[in-house]
Protein backbone atom coordinates (compact mmCIF):
# COMPACT_ATOMS: atom_id res chain seq x y z
CA UNK A 1 0.00 0.00 0.00
CA UNK A 2 1.31 3.51 -1.25
CA UNK A 3 0.79 6.20 1.29
CA UNK A 4 -0.66 9.03 -0.54
CA UNK A 5 1.04 11.66 2.07
CA UNK A 6 -1.36 14.78 0.47
CA UNK A 7 -4.21 12.98 0.96
CA UNK A 8 -3.65 12.10 4.68
CA UNK A 9 -2.22 15.11 5.65
CA UNK A 10 -5.25 16.98 4.48
CA UNK A 11 -7.53 13.93 6.12
CA UNK A 12 -5.59 14.80 9.34
CA UNK A 13 -5.88 18.41 9.46
CA UNK A 14 -10.08 18.62 8.57
CA UNK A 15 -10.73 15.90 11.13
CA UNK A 16 -8.33 17.14 13.72
CA UNK A 17 -10.18 21.13 12.86
CA UNK A 18 -13.51 19.57 13.01
CA UNK A 19 -12.89 17.98 16.68
CA UNK A 20 -12.06 21.04 17.69
CA UNK A 21 -14.95 22.50 16.69
CA UNK A 22 -16.71 20.01 18.37
CA UNK A 23 -18.77 18.82 15.34
CA UNK A 24 -19.78 15.11 14.63
CA UNK A 25 -19.06 13.95 11.12
CA UNK A 26 -22.99 13.95 10.47
CA UNK A 27 -23.01 17.42 11.58
CA UNK A 28 -19.96 18.72 9.94
CA UNK A 29 -20.91 16.92 6.39
CA UNK A 30 -24.57 18.33 6.45
CA UNK A 31 -22.61 22.01 6.76
CA UNK A 32 -20.34 21.60 4.25
CA UNK A 33 -23.46 19.87 1.89
CA UNK A 34 -21.53 16.77 1.68
CA UNK A 35 -22.35 12.89 2.11
CA UNK A 36 -20.90 11.21 5.78
CA UNK A 37 -19.33 8.65 3.50
CA UNK A 38 -17.59 10.86 1.20
CA UNK A 39 -16.37 13.10 4.70
CA UNK A 40 -15.18 9.99 5.96
CA UNK A 41 -13.11 8.90 2.98
CA UNK A 42 -11.38 12.30 2.46
CA UNK A 43 -11.10 12.42 6.69
CA UNK A 44 -9.34 9.08 6.36
CA UNK A 45 -6.97 10.18 3.44
CA UNK A 46 -8.91 7.64 0.86
CA UNK A 47 -9.89 10.56 -1.25
CA UNK A 48 -8.95 14.42 -1.95
CA UNK A 49 -11.79 17.00 -2.80
CA UNK A 50 -12.10 19.50 -5.32
CA UNK A 51 -11.47 22.94 -4.45
CA UNK A 52 -15.00 24.12 -4.42
CA UNK A 53 -15.49 21.83 -1.50
CA UNK A 54 -12.24 22.53 0.53
CA UNK A 55 -13.47 25.83 0.30
CA UNK A 56 -16.92 25.05 2.13
CA UNK A 57 -15.26 23.23 4.42
CA UNK A 58 -12.72 25.98 5.05
CA UNK A 59 -15.52 28.45 5.90
CA UNK A 60 -17.44 26.02 8.04
CA UNK A 61 -14.74 25.13 10.26
CA UNK A 62 -13.55 28.80 10.13
CA UNK A 63 -10.07 28.53 8.54
CA UNK A 64 -8.30 29.99 5.54
CA UNK A 65 -8.14 27.85 2.66
CA UNK A 66 -3.97 28.02 2.03
CA UNK A 67 -3.72 26.53 5.68
CA UNK A 68 -5.86 23.79 5.38
CA UNK A 69 -4.51 22.78 2.00
CA UNK A 70 -0.76 23.59 2.91
CA UNK A 71 1.22 20.69 3.96
CA UNK A 72 3.76 22.82 5.73
CA UNK A 73 3.39 21.67 9.40
CA UNK A 74 3.83 23.23 12.53
CA UNK A 75 7.58 22.86 14.36
CA UNK A 76 6.05 20.12 16.77
CA UNK A 77 5.12 17.82 13.39
CA UNK A 78 9.07 18.21 11.67
CA UNK A 79 9.51 14.03 11.58
CA UNK A 80 5.56 13.87 10.05
CA UNK A 81 6.14 14.92 6.39
CA UNK A 82 9.87 12.76 6.00
CA UNK A 83 8.46 10.06 7.69
CA UNK A 84 5.22 9.63 6.10
CA UNK A 85 6.95 10.19 2.93
CA UNK A 86 10.40 8.13 3.52
CA UNK A 87 10.44 5.02 1.02
CA UNK A 88 10.39 2.13 3.97
CA UNK A 89 6.54 4.03 5.00
CA UNK A 90 5.93 3.85 0.69
CA UNK A 91 6.96 0.38 1.15
CA UNK A 92 5.96 -1.30 4.16
CA UNK A 93 2.92 -3.73 3.57
CA UNK A 94 0.40 -2.08 5.91
CA UNK A 95 -2.79 -4.01 4.16
CA UNK A 96 -1.53 -7.21 5.20
CA UNK A 97 -1.19 -6.45 8.97
CA UNK A 98 -5.09 -5.30 8.32
CA UNK A 99 -4.56 -1.48 8.42
CA UNK A 100 -4.74 0.93 6.18
CA UNK A 101 -4.14 5.32 5.48
CA UNK A 102 -7.13 5.82 7.86
CA UNK A 103 -5.76 3.60 10.29
CA UNK A 104 -2.44 6.04 10.45
CA UNK A 105 -4.66 9.09 10.03
CA UNK A 106 -6.99 8.82 13.49
CA UNK A 107 -3.43 7.44 15.35
CA UNK A 108 -2.14 10.81 14.03
CA UNK A 109 -5.32 13.09 14.79
CA UNK A 110 -5.56 12.14 18.05
CA UNK A 111 -1.91 12.75 19.70
CA UNK A 112 -0.27 13.84 16.43
CA UNK A 113 2.86 15.11 18.05
CA UNK A 114 3.24 11.76 19.93
CA UNK A 115 2.29 9.52 16.94
CA UNK A 116 5.10 11.62 15.28
CA UNK A 117 7.71 11.69 17.43
CA UNK A 118 6.92 7.60 17.34
CA UNK A 119 7.20 6.69 13.88
CA UNK A 120 10.33 8.90 13.26
CA UNK A 121 11.85 7.04 16.50
CA UNK A 122 10.83 3.99 14.93
CA UNK A 123 12.85 4.80 11.64
CA UNK A 124 16.00 6.34 13.65
CA UNK A 125 16.17 2.71 15.24
CA UNK A 126 16.75 1.31 12.05
CA UNK A 127 19.28 3.95 10.92
CA UNK A 128 20.94 3.52 14.09
CA UNK A 129 21.22 -0.39 13.91
CA UNK A 130 22.15 0.11 9.73
CA UNK A 131 18.59 -1.56 8.99
CA UNK A 132 18.26 -1.39 5.53
CA UNK A 133 15.07 -1.11 3.70
CA UNK A 134 14.92 -4.64 2.90
CA UNK A 135 15.74 -5.70 5.92
CA UNK A 136 12.37 -3.74 7.04
CA UNK A 137 10.36 -5.52 4.64
CA UNK A 138 11.93 -9.17 5.37
CA UNK A 139 11.24 -8.44 8.79
CA UNK A 140 7.38 -7.63 8.27
CA UNK A 141 7.06 -10.92 5.82
CA UNK A 142 8.83 -12.67 9.08
CA UNK A 143 6.08 -11.22 10.87
CA UNK A 144 3.22 -11.93 8.37
CA UNK A 145 4.27 -15.65 8.35
CA UNK A 146 4.80 -15.90 12.23
CA UNK A 147 0.95 -14.74 12.63
CA UNK A 148 -0.44 -17.32 10.23
CA UNK A 149 1.58 -20.09 11.97
CA UNK A 150 3.54 -20.25 8.63
CA UNK A 151 0.75 -22.20 7.42
CA UNK A 152 -0.87 -21.06 4.11
CA UNK A 153 -3.81 -23.59 3.32
CA UNK A 154 -4.49 -21.60 -0.44
CA UNK A 155 -0.92 -22.78 -1.11
CA UNK A 156 -1.41 -26.09 0.74
CA UNK A 157 -4.58 -26.66 -1.70
CA UNK A 158 -2.82 -25.15 -4.91
CA UNK A 159 0.01 -27.53 -4.92
CA UNK A 160 -2.46 -30.43 -4.61
CA UNK A 161 -4.72 -29.03 -7.35
CA UNK A 162 -1.29 -28.50 -9.27
CA UNK A 163 -1.05 -32.64 -8.91
CA UNK A 164 -4.09 -33.41 -9.72
CA UNK A 165 -4.34 -31.40 -13.01
CA UNK A 166 -0.70 -32.14 -14.09
CA UNK A 167 -1.23 -35.75 -13.21
CA UNK A 168 -3.44 -36.97 -15.50
CA UNK A 169 -0.23 -36.11 -18.01
CA UNK A 170 2.65 -36.15 -16.29
CA UNK A 171 4.03 -38.71 -13.12
CA UNK A 172 3.10 -36.78 -10.47
CA UNK A 173 1.91 -38.49 -7.37
CA UNK A 174 1.99 -37.53 -3.87
CA UNK A 175 2.61 -40.81 -2.84
CA UNK A 176 5.47 -41.28 -4.96
CA UNK A 177 8.89 -38.16 -4.71
CA UNK A 178 8.28 -35.96 -7.79
CA UNK A 179 11.51 -36.19 -10.11
CA UNK A 180 13.58 -33.40 -11.34
CA UNK A 181 13.50 -34.73 -15.11
CA UNK A 182 9.11 -34.28 -14.50
CA UNK A 183 9.60 -31.24 -13.16
CA UNK A 184 11.81 -29.73 -15.81
CA UNK A 185 9.50 -31.38 -18.78
CA UNK A 186 6.42 -29.78 -17.02
CA UNK A 187 8.04 -26.42 -17.55
CA UNK A 188 9.33 -27.02 -20.89
CA UNK A 189 5.96 -28.41 -22.30
CA UNK A 190 3.55 -26.83 -20.67
CA UNK A 191 5.47 -23.06 -19.48
CA UNK A 192 7.54 -23.18 -22.90
CA UNK A 193 10.94 -23.11 -20.51
CA UNK A 194 14.10 -22.90 -22.11
CA UNK A 195 16.42 -24.64 -19.00
CA UNK A 196 19.79 -23.66 -19.84
CA UNK A 197 22.65 -25.44 -16.90
CA UNK A 198 25.68 -24.90 -18.48
CA UNK A 199 25.77 -21.37 -19.72
CA UNK A 200 26.53 -19.46 -16.39
CA UNK A 201 29.85 -21.27 -15.96
CA UNK A 202 31.43 -18.81 -18.45
CA UNK A 203 30.72 -15.51 -15.79
CA UNK A 204 32.58 -15.49 -12.68
CA UNK A 205 30.54 -13.15 -11.69
CA UNK A 206 27.65 -15.01 -11.07
CA UNK A 207 29.51 -18.36 -9.39
CA UNK A 208 27.73 -17.54 -6.66
CA UNK A 209 23.83 -17.37 -7.82
CA UNK A 210 21.74 -20.73 -8.00
CA UNK A 211 19.67 -19.47 -10.86
CA UNK A 212 18.80 -16.65 -12.99
CA UNK A 213 15.23 -15.99 -14.64
CA UNK A 214 14.78 -14.13 -18.25
CA UNK A 215 11.45 -13.51 -18.48
CA UNK A 216 9.45 -13.42 -21.88
CA UNK A 217 7.05 -15.90 -23.73
CA UNK A 218 9.76 -17.97 -23.72
CA UNK A 219 11.24 -17.53 -20.15
CA UNK A 220 14.90 -18.72 -19.62
CA UNK A 221 16.12 -20.10 -16.84
CA UNK A 222 19.85 -20.43 -16.40
CA UNK A 223 20.71 -22.65 -13.60
CA UNK A 224 24.40 -22.94 -11.48
CA UNK A 225 25.98 -26.06 -12.99
CA UNK A 226 27.50 -26.86 -9.47
CA UNK A 227 24.25 -26.93 -7.37
CA UNK A 228 23.13 -30.81 -5.90
CA UNK A 229 20.05 -32.38 -8.07
CA UNK A 230 17.62 -31.43 -4.88
CA UNK A 231 18.41 -27.52 -4.76
CA UNK A 232 17.64 -28.06 -9.03
CA UNK A 233 14.41 -29.69 -7.88
CA UNK A 234 13.40 -26.61 -5.67
CA UNK A 235 14.28 -24.12 -8.12
CA UNK A 236 12.35 -26.08 -10.99
CA UNK A 237 9.49 -26.46 -8.40
CA UNK A 238 9.38 -22.93 -7.23
CA UNK A 239 9.26 -21.62 -11.04
CA UNK A 240 6.32 -23.75 -11.18
CA UNK A 241 4.69 -22.04 -8.34
CA UNK A 242 5.24 -18.96 -9.87
CA UNK A 243 3.64 -19.92 -13.32
CA UNK A 244 0.83 -21.95 -11.95
CA UNK A 245 0.18 -19.17 -9.35
CA UNK A 246 0.39 -16.66 -11.57
CA UNK A 247 2.92 -14.48 -9.31
CA UNK A 248 4.16 -11.98 -12.03
CA UNK A 249 5.97 -9.74 -9.99
CA UNK A 250 9.30 -11.60 -8.45
CA UNK A 251 13.14 -11.75 -7.95
CA UNK A 252 14.93 -12.48 -11.65
CA UNK A 253 17.61 -14.62 -9.23
CA UNK A 254 18.22 -16.41 -6.81
CA UNK A 255 19.22 -14.87 -4.00
CA UNK A 256 17.52 -11.98 -4.75
CA UNK A 257 19.77 -8.90 -5.66
CA UNK A 258 17.36 -6.11 -4.99
CA UNK A 259 14.00 -6.39 -3.38
CA UNK A 260 12.02 -3.31 -4.98
CA UNK A 261 8.36 -4.20 -3.34
CA UNK A 262 6.97 -6.13 -0.68
CA UNK A 263 4.94 -7.46 -2.88
CA UNK A 264 7.59 -8.91 -4.81
CA UNK A 265 8.84 -10.22 -1.55
CA UNK A 266 5.67 -11.88 -0.78
CA UNK A 267 5.61 -13.76 -4.84
CA UNK A 268 8.59 -15.60 -4.11
CA UNK A 269 7.52 -16.77 -0.68
CA UNK A 270 4.42 -18.01 -1.90
CA UNK A 271 6.14 -19.61 -5.34
CA UNK A 272 8.69 -21.35 -2.82
CA UNK A 273 6.54 -22.47 -0.16
CA UNK A 274 4.71 -24.26 -3.27
CA UNK A 275 7.73 -25.50 -4.09
CA UNK A 276 7.99 -27.18 -1.14
CA UNK A 277 4.71 -28.53 -0.53
CA UNK A 278 4.71 -30.16 -4.62
CA UNK A 279 8.05 -31.97 -3.17
CA UNK A 280 6.86 -32.83 0.08
CA UNK A 281 3.22 -33.08 -0.58
CA UNK A 282 1.17 -32.79 2.78
CA UNK A 283 -0.46 -35.81 3.40
CA UNK A 284 2.50 -38.08 3.37
CA UNK A 285 4.98 -36.28 5.22
CA UNK A 286 2.55 -35.48 8.02
CA UNK A 287 2.37 -39.44 8.11
CA UNK A 288 6.41 -39.20 8.22
CA UNK A 289 6.35 -36.45 11.01
CA UNK A 290 3.86 -38.91 12.91
CA UNK A 291 5.98 -41.86 12.85
CA UNK A 292 8.95 -39.86 14.20
CA UNK A 293 7.41 -38.09 17.18
CA UNK A 294 6.12 -41.28 18.24
CA UNK A 295 9.50 -42.97 18.59
CA UNK A 296 10.23 -43.66 22.16
CA UNK A 297 14.44 -43.44 21.16
CA UNK A 298 16.05 -40.61 19.70
CA UNK A 299 17.36 -41.81 15.98
CA UNK A 300 18.80 -39.46 13.41
CA UNK A 301 17.53 -42.29 10.53
CA UNK A 302 14.07 -41.40 10.14
CA UNK A 303 15.37 -37.76 8.97
CA UNK A 304 17.97 -39.50 6.78
CA UNK A 305 15.23 -41.05 5.01
CA UNK A 306 13.39 -37.92 4.61
CA UNK A 307 16.01 -36.54 3.20
CA UNK A 308 16.38 -39.42 0.76
CA UNK A 309 13.28 -39.91 0.18
CA UNK A 310 12.07 -36.39 -1.10
CA UNK A 311 15.75 -35.46 -2.02
CA UNK A 312 15.36 -32.12 -0.61
CA UNK A 313 18.52 -30.07 1.54
CA UNK A 314 18.04 -29.77 5.17
CA UNK A 315 17.13 -26.51 5.26
CA UNK A 316 13.93 -27.73 2.84
CA UNK A 317 13.21 -30.37 4.88
CA UNK A 318 13.17 -28.48 8.58
CA UNK A 319 11.77 -25.75 7.06
CA UNK A 320 8.51 -27.60 6.10
CA UNK A 321 8.41 -28.79 9.72
CA UNK A 322 8.36 -25.34 10.33
CA UNK A 323 4.80 -25.28 8.00
CA UNK A 324 2.96 -28.33 9.56
CA UNK A 325 4.01 -28.91 12.92
CA UNK A 326 2.03 -25.87 14.62
CA UNK A 327 -0.48 -26.73 12.16
CA UNK A 328 -1.03 -30.20 12.82
CA UNK A 329 0.54 -31.39 15.91
CA UNK A 330 -0.65 -28.41 18.21
CA UNK A 331 3.19 -26.83 19.04
CA UNK A 332 5.11 -23.81 18.24
CA UNK A 333 8.62 -24.23 16.94
CA UNK A 334 11.36 -21.98 15.68
CA UNK A 335 13.68 -22.38 12.51
CA UNK A 336 17.21 -20.80 13.09
CA UNK A 337 19.77 -21.13 9.89
CA UNK A 338 23.50 -19.88 11.00
CA UNK A 339 26.65 -19.19 8.57
CA UNK A 340 29.72 -18.74 10.11
CA UNK A 341 32.75 -18.03 7.50
CA UNK A 342 36.08 -20.64 7.85
CA UNK A 343 38.67 -17.99 9.47
CA UNK A 344 36.12 -15.47 11.06
CA UNK A 345 35.22 -15.35 14.59
CA UNK A 346 31.67 -14.37 13.94
CA UNK A 347 28.11 -16.74 13.50
CA UNK A 348 25.27 -15.00 11.44
CA UNK A 349 21.88 -15.87 12.14
CA UNK A 350 21.05 -15.62 8.41
CA UNK A 351 17.57 -16.97 8.77
CA UNK A 352 14.31 -17.28 11.14
CA UNK A 353 11.33 -17.86 12.11
CA UNK A 354 10.06 -17.34 15.91
CA UNK A 355 6.67 -18.74 16.93
CA UNK A 356 7.18 -19.86 20.81
CA UNK A 357 8.87 -16.65 22.00
CA UNK A 358 12.86 -17.78 21.91
CA UNK A 359 14.90 -15.29 22.78
CA UNK A 360 17.22 -15.45 19.79
CA UNK A 361 20.01 -13.52 19.95
CA UNK A 362 19.24 -11.88 16.40
CA UNK A 363 20.15 -7.94 16.29
CA UNK A 364 22.35 -7.98 19.63
CA UNK A 365 24.64 -10.51 17.68
CA UNK A 366 25.88 -7.82 15.94
CA UNK A 367 27.75 -6.32 18.39
CA UNK A 368 27.75 -9.59 21.09
CA UNK A 369 28.86 -13.07 20.78
CA UNK A 370 26.47 -16.06 20.35
CA UNK A 371 26.30 -18.23 23.48
CA UNK A 372 28.66 -21.23 22.21
CA UNK A 373 26.32 -23.66 23.74
CA UNK A 374 23.45 -23.35 20.80
CA UNK A 375 23.03 -26.47 19.32
CA UNK A 376 23.36 -24.11 16.12
CA UNK A 377 26.47 -23.19 16.90
CA UNK A 378 27.86 -26.67 18.16
CA UNK A 379 26.85 -28.11 14.85
CA UNK A 380 28.63 -25.81 12.94
CA UNK A 381 31.89 -26.68 14.62
CA UNK A 382 31.59 -30.38 14.28
CA UNK A 383 30.70 -30.11 10.56
CA UNK A 384 34.02 -27.42 10.19
CA UNK A 385 36.07 -30.35 12.12
CA UNK A 386 34.73 -32.88 9.90
CA UNK A 387 35.43 -31.26 6.69
CA UNK A 388 33.43 -31.18 3.37
CA UNK A 389 31.03 -34.48 3.18
CA UNK A 390 31.32 -37.12 0.68
CA UNK A 391 27.36 -37.87 1.19
CA UNK A 392 24.31 -36.34 3.05
CA UNK A 393 24.54 -39.05 6.00
CA UNK A 394 28.53 -37.66 6.78
CA UNK A 395 26.38 -34.27 7.71
CA UNK A 396 26.73 -33.54 12.09
CA UNK A 397 22.90 -34.38 12.46
CA UNK A 398 22.40 -33.27 15.94
CA UNK A 399 20.15 -33.17 18.98
CA UNK A 400 19.40 -31.59 22.63
CA UNK A 401 17.54 -29.97 25.19
CA UNK A 402 18.67 -26.79 25.71
CA UNK A 403 17.47 -24.76 29.25
CA UNK A 404 18.07 -20.93 29.52
CA UNK A 405 20.34 -20.15 32.25
CA UNK A 406 17.83 -17.43 34.20
CA UNK A 407 14.09 -18.26 33.09
CA UNK A 408 14.80 -21.73 32.84
CA UNK A 409 13.23 -22.12 29.74
CA UNK A 410 13.82 -25.43 28.31
CA UNK A 411 13.94 -26.09 24.03
CA UNK A 412 14.25 -29.54 22.24
CA UNK A 413 16.20 -28.60 19.42
CA UNK A 414 17.53 -30.71 16.38
CA UNK A 415 19.01 -30.12 13.21
CA UNK A 416 21.83 -30.08 10.41
CA UNK A 417 25.02 -28.38 9.39
CA UNK A 418 27.44 -28.65 6.21
CA UNK A 419 29.51 -26.79 3.74
CA UNK A 420 27.69 -24.71 1.26
CA UNK A 421 28.11 -25.89 -2.46
CA UNK A 422 28.54 -22.52 -4.07
CA UNK A 423 30.92 -20.87 -0.89
CA UNK A 424 33.11 -23.68 0.79
CA UNK A 425 34.77 -21.17 2.79
CA UNK A 426 31.35 -21.29 4.59
CA UNK A 427 29.39 -23.61 6.86
CA UNK A 428 25.73 -23.71 7.22
CA UNK A 429 23.70 -25.63 10.13
CA UNK A 430 19.43 -25.24 10.28
CA UNK A 431 17.58 -26.32 12.89
CA UNK A 432 14.04 -26.52 14.34
CA UNK A 433 13.32 -26.54 18.11
CA UNK A 434 9.97 -26.98 20.20
CA UNK A 435 9.16 -25.86 23.57
CA UNK A 436 9.05 -27.77 26.21
CA UNK A 437 5.82 -28.43 27.99
CA UNK A 438 3.19 -31.18 28.92
CA UNK A 439 2.24 -30.74 24.81
CA UNK A 440 5.28 -31.72 23.62
CA UNK A 441 6.08 -34.71 25.75
CA UNK A 442 2.88 -36.16 24.71
CA UNK A 443 3.59 -35.39 21.11
CA UNK A 444 7.49 -35.74 20.64
CA UNK A 445 7.71 -39.25 22.40
CA UNK A 446 11.76 -39.30 22.35
CA UNK A 447 11.82 -36.16 24.22
CA UNK A 448 12.44 -38.28 27.41
CA UNK A 449 15.61 -40.53 25.79
CA UNK A 450 18.32 -40.27 28.31
CA UNK A 451 20.38 -40.03 25.21
CA UNK A 452 19.82 -36.13 24.45
CA UNK A 453 22.32 -34.29 25.99
CA UNK A 454 20.81 -31.57 28.28
CA UNK A 455 22.92 -28.54 27.80
CA UNK A 456 22.35 -25.24 30.10
CA UNK A 457 22.42 -22.29 27.53
CA UNK A 458 22.54 -18.46 27.65
CA UNK A 459 22.20 -15.71 24.84
CA UNK A 460 25.07 -14.38 24.47
CA UNK A 461 28.32 -14.87 26.03
CA UNK A 462 28.27 -10.96 27.34
CA UNK A 463 25.32 -11.47 29.47
CA UNK A 464 26.21 -14.71 30.83
CA UNK A 465 27.15 -15.08 35.06
CA UNK A 466 28.72 -18.43 33.94
CA UNK A 467 32.26 -18.73 35.65
CA UNK A 468 35.20 -20.26 33.56
CA UNK A 469 35.19 -23.64 35.45
CA UNK A 470 31.27 -24.09 34.56
CA UNK A 471 32.08 -23.27 30.77
CA UNK A 472 35.56 -23.87 28.93
CA UNK A 473 34.04 -22.13 25.27
CA UNK A 474 33.35 -18.37 26.13
CA UNK A 475 33.83 -16.08 23.45
CA UNK A 476 33.92 -12.72 25.48
CA UNK A 477 33.99 -11.68 28.72
CA UNK A 478 30.90 -10.62 30.22
CA UNK A 479 30.91 -7.09 29.98
CA UNK A 480 27.16 -6.22 29.94
CA UNK A 481 26.15 -8.29 32.76
CA UNK A 482 29.31 -6.62 34.67
CA UNK A 483 28.03 -3.59 33.61
CA UNK A 484 24.38 -4.23 34.85
CA UNK A 485 25.94 -5.14 38.23
CA UNK A 486 27.22 -2.05 38.88
CA UNK A 487 24.45 0.30 37.50
CA UNK A 488 22.42 -2.06 40.23
CA UNK A 489 25.27 -1.52 42.85
CA UNK A 490 25.20 2.32 42.03
CA UNK A 491 20.99 2.48 42.62
CA UNK A 492 21.24 0.75 45.74
CA UNK A 493 24.03 2.94 46.60
CA UNK A 494 21.45 5.90 46.20
CA UNK A 495 18.83 4.31 47.73
CA UNK A 496 20.94 4.54 50.44
CA UNK A 497 21.65 8.03 50.65
CA UNK A 498 18.03 8.99 50.16
CA UNK A 499 17.29 6.48 54.01
CA UNK A 500 19.57 8.99 55.69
Amino acid sequence: MGLHLINIIFGMKVRRARLDASLSLSEFANLCELSPSYMTEIEKGRKYPRTDKIVKMANVLGKNYDELVSIKLPPSLTYLESTLSSSVMQRFPFDEFGFEASDLVNLLTREPVKASALLHAVLEVGRRYDLQEEEFLRAALRSYQEIHENYFPELEEASIRFMTEFGKKYPLHEKTPTTLSTLETILRQEYNYEIDDQTMGSFTELSNYRSVYIHGTNPKLYINDGLYSRQVKFILARELGYQYLDLKERSQTSTPDQIVTFQQLLNDFKAAYFGGALLMPRTPFLDNLQSFFASLSWSKEPLLAMLARYNVTPEMLLYRFSELVPQFFGIKLHFLRFHHTIGSASYHLIKQLNMNQLLVPSGIGLFEHHCRRWLSIRLLEESIALGPPQAVEDMPIGIQLSEFLESQDQFLSMGFARQLVLSPNVYSSVIVGFRVDTDLKNTIRFIKDPIIPRIIINETCERCPLQANQCDIRAAEPTILLDQERKRARKLSIKLLRGR
